[in-house]
């Protein structure tokens, strides 16, 4: 399979060539794409087909994730799997690498499994090796499969769906029968996974077109008759029927006829077995039966063409099946969506309301009511609003429409979607809408396109529609008018057949879709034989029976929630006189009787009025419950709460008394407490235990959805640079027509030489004479085109007080995922670094480029600023528009030069249409693919979140999350559920939240308070929808307790509440004894007033400034009586008031201040709230005011005092503010104005009516003056003021009076400040060690004063010291002298270095200058070459030219390495990609040298097997002349009447000749006479007989030099060339083979080398390379030896003088070592050299120090002084060691061996030699004991034993090859320094390194 673009024109995903391919890496010939695009490829009949996006046509593979393609068992082609490579190397980036099979082909890895030593570390499976000796990834064997089998379905699933060796396994054509039998069961136990249907789909997938299914499954069942075990034979048969079944099911087009051909073998079988005696259940005959139904039903669609063979755009349904229906209530067949259908109908559905008043007659007309109902709050709005909006689009034109507001949907218009953005729980689309209608909306408040908002998208006034979510909300970007959606299954699919460019009107309805869909998807499933408390939900009974776990006889110990932990015996929980007392338990009465019907009934309903303690008495229940789990089976308890707040708070209550086992799923929590008990913790967190199959299977899918996700994000990037600018002209070389193309090229002012002019620029009038014409062409009146219209005014804002937006909470609570990747910046298409590069590489102009055109010279584009701006805005314009040229009229066009300016920007809009059609067509099974994992992750965290919360002992959600998680509930089944708040609950949601498993349910809330609420208000008032469960069983009078003890209010605020809601609440005493609230003369108030309010366009929301004014004023005096910020609470009950008191409230001053509406404030309460009840109009509307719910919660969160504001004339006609009147008119709690009474001044009182009048109390008390006098004697200068009376806080800012000194220096200080210590003032004074005169500060004592004047001393060396006077003497005089150097050089430098005694010597700065062997002189200093012994490295330019023409940039060198400029190989079909040094690959495409004569039919890379074509060409210039070109010869620029003068110019001379014909080389645009040309190209082509040899080069063009690369009459001679040269280049980089050897070697060796961490990284970060040649290794391999080299020498050195002279050699060894390093070493000659000379020099004064050592030792150190002299001088000179220094000093080195006797025996010299001479031993087998006692030792000259020695008893020898403590080499016996067994031995006398 070719993975190519099939000539110059063929079809290419991304459409590149030319220099964008060379520029992007996107290839269109044989090597693939390496970013991920692809070629095409031929079908089996040679046809086209599309190319495979991600994977290459050949075993290279993709870089950067793609893939390559394999080898199957027969040696075919396979097709490689996405994010592999097809080589050995694997994917780096997290793939896989292949690995071979039995058979010894090559196969592809498995996605994130890597099958050699070096793959993944993160997990996967044990390894095992083929046959061959390969590793192999992860296998299935048969244990294998015996253990998954195990495993529940749905692990099951999951695991076969994403191991990596399932498609080998199922491509398994040969399997034995217990594996077949095996393999069967698992796959049928996977296939019954209910809640994985995703991964069922993927595993389906996989299997329907393996080996398996296709061969061994038949042969398999051919053959299943010969066994006659009955049992067994009925399970095989079972587990075969549900595999076909379910892949048939759904796959039902592409498996039907597999599925067939097996159904006929199986019942065959089945017919031998009933035969032979076999019975078959009638239960498997009939699935079998079914079976057979299901195939003919799709036989029977297949042939009526409703299903498309080999193509499945849906599964089956049970409905679509006969004998498959069955008789169902229409409720659960109704689809969530409204239909077209239903928004044609003007009358309403039908709807039955929810009864309150009477039991429902059974179950399924219950669950039909409440679906109905929910599904109608989610529809009504979008229906109704659709309707009318049709309505309006008849009678109104589009910009009236677009000023239109609608009550039940918000209208979105000019919507267009953009691109996909790969987000991790969904596939989603970036829409744009038009903003302009929505100026006045304010995003960050605004209810719209919140999370989760359902949105309906319509192109043809709603006569089909898409429908989705929304899933990211950015206020910043929705200002912008751009959100992302997620469409709908079925929408997603239509998506594709949509127009490009296509306009929607959008509408959304404001209901939280993703909510309505769980429970209504769960009501749709409700079995109604097996729900959950039928007895009470829906028969209403009243007599409530224990929970069925419950025995009679169980016992409770309730000591755990005893006042004091009371020892409590266990008692009879069901005995009600078994009870203990209330008192002993802390509880009232009610709270007894609350606790008592919780534990004992198995349906509890609580009622908690405000302030009661429901929370504290659920608390109780709940810790009693998780007490005595072991009743209820230690199953889980599951907590259930409307609001996270709420969840929050009854969580921390349970974590007191339970450490562990809580798990909260919800996104927004505020506590840290619980922080590590969120999902997202216990799954990703360090403490995360999740099994190795969930491990797995993320890490897998992970690397598949980020594979994909980075390749669509590249062709989204690619997409979206098409409309940031001009695409250069390279980008669309495959998009524009051959004729078009050479047209737009021939222009006269086009340079195909100077890569960076952009002649698409220049034709689209984009340049210098472009602008001016735009000049003349701009006849708008505005002067020019997008002139700046001045910086807008910005005004400063005070930071205002932060308050939580009810859109913000809202869209909070909906994100229950903490998973999700919604993080700003992640969904950009590509990171913003990678965006500007690919537009730097791929437009000619960008849109926010503000520098006209900087690639062309200065001296073309120097323009005013306000042109340029001209230029992009005109770009802007013409880009914006939709028109394009049609096809038609592109047919028509000749010559494009001529069109005129519009023209040419239709045409181009044409071009870049098409190119982004062919990025989208390629794009689109890609995000089918991604969407496909996405299903699966979901599935995972499905599967995820199961694991943990059945491992929990309780579980906390809040309603919304026990929606979307009811699956996963319903598998958990939590035995005991208590509901929070459940009076707010829809009755849907608890029903839906419930298991067949629940046997406890305890509903904790006050239907008095807050009630659930609609989307739609008229099914909540007119259908009961309103109406809680827990109201509806109050109602119908279910046993039920009211808690009647508050604990939270005054009793002044109690009473507002009674008897007007509730008949009686009691009082606790400790609400009667709360403090008066300060500086006001009542804790309870309401504020009267007619102000009115004002409507809030946007949300029809109110807001009432008189109101807010007052609050706020109200709100800060408070806060002056010194109340703390967090004690205060604004309420109202409108959100435009909300955003209203957030405008007036500065942060510096309420920062603490809480501020919320009504509705998301029940559940809380404070000290003190202010309540601004807003609504005040001329027609009496009250609103929701009159609701005594919210009126309810509004009235009772207040602790201590409660001040309310509104207009009581209108508010009175309500019975309940009428009643509230009356009752605040008994206290005089009523009036036009608040009364403020000073704190201070008893008699000062002010009557507050609006916020005007708080400025009598400006700092909180009266206007008259504190006069407090301070401790300091001042007098406050405030006025009066209640707050900090003692006046601790208050700053005096009068000047400070104190004396500080005797002198009288007065403090300068602010009064407030504290006095310093000492007085500071500076006085003259005479510092006597000097008797200089100073300003020293007053109190310090000039003894102690350091004296700031220059010193005047001499130093020692006559110069004056810089330092101050006070201070001693500098020891380091800096002053500039000449100094003369060790080296001999004088030079400038500072004094000390003279004077000082161990001062270091400067650094020679002399400029070395030194002949090196290069013939360059040395660039370096005398110091940087250390005195002349080693140099620096030339730094001249080599320049010499390489095989490839180009020429080397290396720094001097005798052979230069690989080039490593880009390859500018290139032919018609692509251009190489990789670095000049590095093979090419050779193009496999077919040659294009073709005429109308003759043809080529080799390949690209190989020599034509046709001659040229002589023949003249036949076509017509543009100018009309006749071309002078060859036929088949790319049509030459000039013409030979138009360009005489230039065609006719003498080179070869026969250009004049007119008939001569001409060619023009592609690579310098050269035209050349043929003839002359060809005879030039033949010149060289066979080697002369006298010299035998050919020059490898390419041929170049003989007027300007350029290598010839690019031509098709000379391709064969190219050819040839680039052959010979690939081969040069083979041999310069070294056989790939040996390299990857050495380089293992190298990296298994590194470690015995002694280096630093840097240097050891450093050389494997080059090893690692894939760049690497074997110049690289041998340079490695050298240095290693010199660093082993220096570290043996050190080594030697160590173990035989002293430390002084260890230090010294050290010192040397340090600066050679520096220079070895600090220089890059290629080991060029001159540095051989310099290593040579320099080991061979501390190689002797190794020596000598060892020898002198020794000479010490045996006291003959005098003898050998002279020659140690001269050893010194000589190593110690300047400049380099040379060779005849080293055989005088080893002439040195043995007169001195002689005289010191270097043996150390008591023997002779001769003696010696003949006892050693005697033994025949190599040099290392002698050897001295501690005390110095000779012995030997034979064979290989280790140690392997130990002895003691016969003179002094101490232990010699030694084992393995290591010497005894104390024992050592006996050098004075044979001169060897080292044992004969080790490497090192007589490593001292080496001289040569043969590096």
């Amino acid at each position: 399979m070719e993975g190519a673009v099939g000539g110059e024109r063929g079809w290419n995903l991304g459409g590149l060539r030319g220099n964008e391919a060379r520029r992007r890496g996107w290839r269109g010939h044989t090597s693939g794409d390496r970013r991920g695009g692809g070629g095409e490829r031929l079908g089996r009949n040679g046809e086209r087909q599309r190319p495979q996006l991600g994977w290459r046509g050949h075993m290279s593979g993709d870089r950067r994730g793609g893939g390559g393609e394999r080898l199957g068992r027969n040696g075919e082609r396979q097709r490689p799997q996405l994010g592999w490579r097809g080589h050995t190397s694997g994917d780096r980036r997290g793939g896989g690498s292949e690995r071979q099979s039995t058979n010894g082909e090559r196969q592809g890895p498995q996605l994130g499994w890597r099958g050699h030593t070096s793959g993944d570390r993160r997990g996967g499976g044990s390894e095992r090796q083929s046959t061959n000796g390969e590793r192999q990834g992860p296998q299935l064997g048969f244990k294998t499969l015996q253990d998954i089998s195990k495993q529940e379905p749905s692990v099951v699933a999951i695991t076969l769906s994403l191991h990596p060796a399932m498609p080998d396994l199922l491509k398994e054509t040969n399997m034995e029968k217990n594996r077949v039998e095996l393999l069967c069961l698992v796959l049928s136990k996977a296939f019954t996974a209910k809640n994985n249907r995703s991964t069922v789909q993927h595993l389906a997938r996989l299997l329907k077109d393996s080996g398996f299914f296709r061969t061994t499954l038949p042969h398999y069942l051919a053959g299943m008759w010969s066994e006659l075990n009955p049992v067994r034979r009925k399970q095989e048969l079972e587990n075969i029927v549900v595999i076909l079944t379910q892949v048939l099911t759904i796959f039902p087009a592409s498996s039907v006829e597999a599925v067939g051909l097996l159904l006929t073998l199986l019942q065959a079988s089945m017919n031998k077995l009933q035969t032979a005696g076999v019975n078959i259940p009638a239960q498997v005959a009939e699935s079998v039966e079914k079976l057979e139904n299901l195939v003919k039903h799709v036989q029977d669609r297949s042939c009526e063409g409703t299903l498309h063979p080999g193509r499945d755009t849906y599964s089956l349904l049970h409905s679509d099946v006969p004998g498959e229906e069955e008789e169902q209530p229409i409720f659960r067949n109704l689809p969530i969506f409204p239909t077209p259908e239903e928004l044609e109908e003007e009358s309403r559905p039908s709807l039955r309301s929810n009864i309150i008043s009477k039991r429902y007659t059974n179950t399924l007309i219950y669950l039909d009511t409440h679906f109905r109902l929910m599904r109608e709050d989610l529809l009504r709005g979008l229906r109704e609003g659709i309707q009318l909006l049709r309505q309006k689009r008849m009678e109104l034109d589009d910009t009236e429409l677009k000023k239109k507001r609608f009550d039940d949907i918000l209208v979105y218009f000019d919507v267009k979607i953009g691109l996909p953005h790969c987000i991790r729980t969904n596939l989603a689309y970036g829409i744009q809408f038009d903003v302009q209608p929505l100026k006045s909306v304010r995003w960050e408040n605004s209810k719209r396109l919140l999370y989760g908002s359902l949105v309906c998208l319509s192109s043809d006034n709603f006569e089909s529609f898409l429908y989705a979510t929304v899933v990211d909300r950015d206020p910043k970007q929705v200002e912008k008018g751009k959100i992302l959606i997620a469409f709908t299954d079925e929408s997603r699919l239509k998506l594709t057949g949509i127009e490009k460019d296509q306009v929607f009107v959008m509408v959304e309805t404001p209901a939280y879709f993703e909510a309505y869909r769980h429970v209504l998807e769960g009501l749709q499933e409700q079995n109604e034989n097996d729900m959950p408390f039928q007895r009470y939900i829906v028969e209403c009974n009243t007599d409530v029976h224990p929970p069925a776990y419950l025995q009679e006889n169980d016992l409770y110990n309730l000591t755990s929630i005893t006042l004091r932990e009371l020892r409590l015996p266990p008692f009879h929980i069901l005995k009600e006189e078994a009870w203990p007392r209330q008192t002993v338990l802390g509880l009232n009465e009610s709270q007894m009787q609350a606790l008592r019907l919780a534990l004992t009934k198995e349906l509890a309903i609580i009622q908690g009025p405000p302030g009661t303690g429901k929370t504290h008495v659920g608390l109780k229940i709940a810790h009693a419950l998780l007490d005595n789990r072991e009743h209820w089976n230690n199953s889980q308890m599951l907590v259930v709460c409307f609001t996270n707040h709420a969840l929050d708070q009854f969580l921390e209550g349970i974590l007191k008394f339970l450490p562990n086992g809580i798990v909260r799923v919800g996104g927004r929590s505020n506590s840290e407490l619980l922080k590590r008990f969120n999902i997202k913790e216990l799954t990703s967190g360090p403490s995360s235990k999740m099994p190795l199959y969930l491990r797995n299977a993320f890490r897998d899918i992970y690397l598949e959805m980020d594979k994909l996700k980075e390749t669509i994000q590249y062709q989204n990037s690619r997409l979206q640079c098409s409309l940031e600018g001009i695409l250069a002209d390279s980008i669309l070389e495959n998009i524009i027509s051959q004729n078009h193309w050479d047209s737009l090229h021939q222009h006269l002012g086009y340079r195909k030489g100077n890569l960076k002019s952009s002649v698409i620029l220049e034709w689209l009038g984009l340049h210098s004479t472009g602008i001016l014409q735009m000049e003349t062409e701009d006849t708008d009146g505005d002067g020019f085109l997008g002139a700046a219209t001045g910086d807008e005014m910005v005004l400063w804002q005070q930071d205002l007080i932060h308050i939580v937006e009810e859109a913000e909470m809202i869209q909070a609570d909906r994100i229950i995922d903490d998973n999700t990747d919604l993080k700003r910046g992640k969904n950009m298409a590509y990171s913003e670094w990678h965006f500007r590069n690919m537009q730097e590489s791929m437009l000619a102009m960008n849109l926010e480029q503000d520098k006209g055109e900087p690639e062309q010279p200065e001296e073309e584009w120097m323009y005013q600023r306000q042109q340029k701006r001209k230029m992009i805005n005109k770009m802007k314009r013409e880009l914006s528009k939709s028109e394009t040229m049609s096809e038609e009229e592109e047919k028509n066009v000749l010559h494009i030069w001529a069109l005129s300016m519009q023209d040419r920007w239709r045409l181009y809009r044409l071009w870049v249409v098409r190119y982004r059609a062919d990025i989208r067509t390629g794009t689109v099974p890609l995000e089918d693919e991604y969407q496909q994992a996405v299903d699966r992750y979901n599935e995972l965290k499905h599967e995820q979140t199961r694991f943990i919360l059945q491992r929990a002992k309780v579980i906390g959600m809040t309603t919304t999350g026990a929606s979307k998680f009811r699956k996963v509930l319903q598998e958990v089944r939590p035995r005991v559920v208590i509901v929070e708040e459940a009076a707010e609950v829809l009755e849907a949601h608890i029903i839906t939240t419930l298991s067949q498993a629940c046997q406890h349910l305890i509903l904790i809330g006050d239907h008095q308070q807050l009630r659930p609420t609609s989307t739609v208000y008229d099914l909540e008032k007119n259908y009961k929808m309103g109406v809680s469960m827990f109201e509806r069983l109050v109602g119908m009078r279910l046993p039920f307790v009211r808690l009647n003890q508050q604990h939270r209010m005054r009793p002044e605020i109690a009473r507002l509440l009674t008897p007007n809601i509730y008949s009686d609440l009691e009082n606790h005493p400790s609400v009667l004894n709360f403090d008066d609230i300060r500086g006001l003369n009542t804790n309870v108030f309401f504020v009267e007033h007619n102000e009115l309010e004002t409507q809030f366009k946007e949300d029809r929301s109110h807001q009432n400034l008189h109101e807010a004014q007052f609050v706020v004023a109200f709100c800060r005096y408070l806060l002056l009586q010194e109340y703390k910020p967090e004690q205060i609470t604004i309420l109202t009950t409108y959100t435009a008031q909300l955003h209203c008191l957030h405008k007036l409230m500065p942060g510096n001053l309420f920062k603490g201040v809480r501020v919320h509406v009504v509705d998301k404030y029940q559940g809380e309460e404070n000290d003190i709230v202010l309540l601004s009840l807003v609504r005040s109009n001329t027609q009496g509307k009250v609103g929701f005011l009159n609701i005594s719910n919210r009126v309810c919660v509004a009235l009772s969160r207040a602790k201590k005092g409660l001040y309310c504001m509104g207009n009581s004339e209108m508010l009175g006609k309500v019975q309940l503010w009428k009643n509230t009147f009356r009752t605040l008119k008994e206290k005089d709690q009523i009036g036009r104005a608040l009364t403020l009474c000073c704190q201070n001044h008893a008699e000062s009182k002010i009557e507050a009516s609006c916020a005007d009048d708080f400025k009598q109390a400006p700092e909180g008390g009266c206007t008259k003056p504190c006069e407090f006098r301070l401790d300091c004697g001042h007098v406050c200068e405030s006025v009066c003021h209640p707050y900090d009376k003692e006046h601790q806080k208050y700053q005096c800012l009068k000047n400070c009076e104190r004396i500080l000194c005797p002198l009288g220096h007065k403090c300068s200080l602010k009064c407030f400040a504290d006095c310093p210590k000492d007085c500071p003032i500076r006085i003259e004074k005479i510092i006597p060690k000097c008797q200089h005169k100073q300003m020293v500060p007053c109190h310090q004592d000039p003894e102690e004063f350091i004296c700031k004047v220059p010193c005047q001393k001499t130093l020692l060396c006559g110069h004056r010291c810089d330092s101050m006077c006070g201070i001693p003497c500098t020891s380091k005089c800096m002053v500039k002298v000449m100094l003369q150097l060790s080296c001999g050089h004088n030079q400038l430098g500072a004094c000390f270095h003279k004077t000082m005694k161990h001062a270091k010597e400067p650094l020679c700065m002399t400029s070395c200058g030194q002949q090196l062997k290069c013939n360059h002189a040395c660039r370096g200093t005398c110091g940087q070459c250390n005195n002349g012994r080693f140099h620096l490295s030339c730094n001249h330019r080599c320049k010499r030219l390489l095989i490839c023409s180009h020429e080397c940039t290396e720094p001097c060198t005798s052979s230069c390495p690989p080039c490593d400029k880009p390859c500018e190989n290139c032919c018609v079909h692509s251009k190489c990609m990789n670095k000049c040094g590095q093979h090419c690959a050779p193009c496999n495409e077919p040659c294009a040298w073709q005429c109308v004569h003759q043809s080529c039919s080799k390949l690209c890379h190989e020599p034509c097997d046709r001659p040229p074509c002589d023949q003249p060409c036949t076509l017509t210039l543009t100018c009309g002349h006749p071309c002078i070109g060859l036929c088949g010869e790319k049509c030459p620029s000039k013409c030979r009447i138009c360009h005489e003068d230039k065609v006719t110019e003498i080179f070869f001379g026969t250009e004049d000749d007119p008939k001569a014909c001409f060619l023009q080389l592609e690579d310098c645009g050269h035209i050349v006479e043929h003839t002359s040309m060809d005879t030039y190209m033949a010149i060289d082509d066979e080697p002369q007989a006298s010299e035998g040899q050919l020059a490898i080069k390419l041929k170049e063009c003989p007027k300007c030099r350029t290598p010839i690369r690019k031509n098709l009459r000379y391709g064969s001679h190219i050819n040839r060339s680039l052959a010979a040269i690939e081969m040069v280049k083979t041999k310069i980089r070294g056989s790939q083979g040996s390299i990857n050897l050495q380089r293992l070697e190298l990296l298994d060796t590194l470690g015995s080398y002694k280096i630093n961490s840097d240097k050891d990284m450093k050389i494997k970060k080059i090893l690692r390379s894939k760049d690497l040649t074997a110049n690289d290794l041998w340079v490695i391999q050298n240095n290693l030896n010199f660093i082993d080299r220096i570290e043996k020498l050190l080594s030697i050195v160590r173990q035989n003088t002293t430390l002084t002279n260890i230090c010294e050699f050290q010192k040397s060894i340090n600066n050679f070592l520096l220079w070895n390093d600090q220089f890059s070493q290629k080991f060029t000659e001159q540095q051989m050299f310099d290593m040579q000379r320099e080991l061979q020099r501390l190689t002797l004064r190794a020596e000598l120090i060892v020898l002198c050592s020794r000479a010490e030792k045996k006291g003959k150190h005098s003898l050998i002084e002279s020659e140690t002299q001269i050893m010194k001088e000589t190593l110690g000179k300047n400049g380099q060691f040379t060779e005849q220094d080293g055989k005088r000093l080893k002439d040195v080195i043995e007169e001195m061996k002689q005289k010191v006797s270097v043996t150390g025996l008591d023997i002779s010299e001769e003696e010696k030699k003949m006892i050693v001479t005697a033994m025949k031993l190599q040099p290392g087998h002698w050897y001295k004991c501690p005390n110095g006692h000779v012995y030997v030792i034979t064979e290989c000259g280790g140690a392997m034993e130990s002895r003691q020695c016969p003179d002094c008893k101490a232990t010699i020898g030694g084992s393995s090859h290591r010497l005894a403590d104390g024992n050592q080499v006996a050098s004075e016996m044979d001169g060897a320094q080292h044992a004969a067994w080790s490497e090192a031995n007589n490593l001292i006398n080496f001289e040569d390194l043969h590096l």
